[in-house]
């Protein structure tokens, strides 16, 4: 979803410009982190928010703009993550 949303704002190539790489690193580095493992909930729905509020900001914003985009770019990925989602519902 970052280097969806650095292509479509940044106009920047096959590269993400550096702001989105250091975003891109920060999420890699909270996911590895992550007390929940495998059966991590999405960002939206989890109990714990690992984020620094600025980083939070921003990780939001990417969101927003590429998940509508999805399902049409990759679809099997958009479904698999909608029903990690449902799957986390129905378990609380």
């Amino acid at each position: 979803m970052i280097a969806f949303y650095c292509h479509s704002k940044h106009n920047s190539g096959k590269e993400l410009c550096l702001e989105c790489s250091v975003l891109e690193e920060y999420a890699l580095q909270r996911l590895e982190s992550c007390r929940f493992g495998e059966e991590k909930p999405t960002c939206s729905r989890c109990p714990v928010h690992c984020y620094k509020k600025s980083m939070r900001m921003k990780i939001k914003e990417v969101m927003r703009f590429s998940a509508p985009r999805m399902l049409l770019l990759h679809p099997v990925d958009t479904i698999r993550h909608y029903y990690q989602e449902l799957r986390f519902n129905r378990q609380k």
